[in-house]
């Protein structure tokens, strides 16, 4: 499932040179509950769906913590999507500290990004959509990662060895378009299709009260056109077309007190095409609530691109309201709302996470979508307005 991985037999290796001085086994086994308050819009979904997942990590290290490897497999098996049944490698590196550089090679998740409801700057991994609607998980990408730091900042220098498609739900999955997404078929821009090699850059550092990281990257979009279509088989389904991009990031913070100032924006070139978006807004953290330790905080943040209505993007032009809660407890309890309000279409997405440690090796977590007056001239959400759901998922960490 993973191409261009040839830089790993000498990340094993190198590692295996030197003595160890410490290694250990972690990770977690879940078992996972999603019910749909609605009946399906397509006839092969259904209103319930469970799976099992498992992320183990095994990481040994040498010289004090200079040398390192890691390894991350991960799998979920899921009872009805029969795409949701994956599973992928999220880590597979070596790391080495040379004095002002650290090198990376193998395979690796890198996050660039500030801002809590539209991760717009983060580039590096592919989204892995089977497992949440949030963006938030990845595919592990091969890659090269060179740090360079000096008083002036970090410098990080990548070659990304082999692009990594994205996942889409399957036939009998749940929110998804009326067409399924063909992965077998997909359009590259490019000649070499998924062995093409991108290349980024990222400066960064941090000045008193502020963060800053200014990036550019050149390869193939993470983010593909879905176009109709027709597969193998003649039925109708959406083709991506993967386009190579040129683009220009940035993401900002600056600390104020009890408030916090973000900022994401980019510009990117593809084709014939040109956009630049942009989410920015503040957080502000009611501290000790009442004399207690728990920590209120507010969130707002406004998503525009240029694109408008013609947008991959469900964040074209989106206010988000947002409370975290985080109590501050043993069980380290932590409770997120929010509202995703649509200026364009006037429609309305409320999300609620939440988790909690039981015990010592015991975590749950839940989590709900709703969607409502959702406008159907609205192209991302209207085949998705009936797909309102409630997730549960009990972890075992060892």
């Amino acid at each position: 499932m993973i191409k261009g991985l040839t830089i790993i037999g000498l990340t094993l290796a190198v590692c295996a040179g030197t003595p160890a001085s410490g290694s250990d086994w972690s990770g977690y086994i879940s078992g996972e509950y999603r019910y749909f308050s609605h009946d399906p819009l397509y006839p092969e979904q259904r209103i319930q769906y469970w799976s099992l997942a498992t992320q183990p990590e095994y990481y040994r290290e040498w010289e004090g913590g200079d040398q390192s490897f890691t390894f991350t497999p991960f799998a979920r098996w899921d009872r009805f999507d029969e795409r949701r049944s994956h599973w992928d490698i999220r880590e597979l590196n070596g790391y080495w500290n040379l004095d002002d550089w650290q090198l990376v090679a193998g395979v690796s998740r890198v996050f660039w990004g500030v801002t809590e409801s539209n991760h717009l700057i983060d580039i590096i991994n592919q989204t892995d959509t089977l497992e949440g609607v949030d963006g938030e998980e990845k595919l592990g990408q091969p890659m090269v990662h060179g740090t360079w730091t000096q008083d002036w900042g970090a410098l990080d220098l990548f070659l990304l060895l082999g692009f990594r498609e994205r996942t889409f739900t399957g036939e009998s999955g749940r929110i998804r378009s009326p067409l399924v997404v063909d992965v077998d078929n997909p359009i590259y821009e490019s000649p070499r299709e998924n062995k093409h090699i991108d290349y980024a850059v990222r400066w960064s550092n941090s000045y008193d009260i502020w963060d800053i990281g200014v990036y550019y990257f050149y390869g193939t979009s993470r983010d593909p056109r879905l176009e109709p279509g027709v597969n193998d088989e003649g039925e109708a389904v959406l083709i991506p077309h993967y386009d190579i991009i040129g683009q220009l990031g940035l993401d900002a913070q600056v600390f104020l007190g009890n408030w916090t100032l973000k900022l994401e924006a980019l510009d990117q070139r593809r084709r014939e095409e040109k956009y630049a978006a942009a989410v920015a807004g503040f957080e502000y953290t009611f501290v000790g609530v009442l004399e207690s330790q728990v920590d209120i905080g507010t969130l707002v943040e406004y998503s525009h691109d240029t694109r408008g209505n013609a947008s991959t993007s469900p964040f074209a032009n989106d206010i988000f309201l947002g409370m975290r809660l985080t109590p501050n407890d043993a069980q380290s309890t932590e409770l997120i709302v929010g509202l995703v309000y649509d200026l364009d279409y006037d429609g309305e997405v409320y999300r609620i996470e939440a988790s909690r440690r039981l015990f010592s090796s015991w975590k749950i977590s839940f989590e709900a979508q709703t969607y409502s007056g959702i406008d159907q001239r609205d192209p991302l959400l209207y085949p998705v307005r009936d797909d309102d759901f409630l997730q549960l998922d009990i972890a075992w960490y060892f």
